[in-house]
């Protein structure tokens, strides 16, 4: 069975939409469509997996404790395992989406 990334992005996102869209025993991928979203205010992710990020479309920056990442369309980064990051912001005028790819860290 087919599927798109941009199928069924909702036109009002009053919150963070995430979709599961493969999984294994050690592996997660999932898309995310944002539109003017960030982290709450002091929060921090801070996981036991390692994430590869990529923004298909829209914009957004992430904030390091060392420092902030923007992300355009074709962009991406990889987080490493228990390296604390947040949304800092998210494009407010369209949907940013993003697949997201959750690992073992060291894997």
């Amino acid at each position: 069975m087919t599927a798109n990334l941009f199928a069924d992005l909702p036109a009002d996102l009053s919150a963070e939409l995430t979709h599961q869209l493969a999984t294994s025993h050690s592996v997660r991928v999932e898309r995310i469509v944002s539109r003017g979203h960030a982290s709450p205010p002091g929060f921090w992710y801070d996981q036991d997996e390692t994430e590869w990020v990529l923004v298909v479309r829209g914009a957004a920056r992430l904030r390091f404790e060392d420092g902030c990442v923007e992300l355009r369309p074709g962009d991406h980064v990889t987080i490493a395992a228990r390296r604390r990051h947040r949304v800092e912001w998210t494009a407010p005028d369209e949907p940013t989406v993003w697949v997201v790819v959750f690992f073992p860290a060291g894997g």
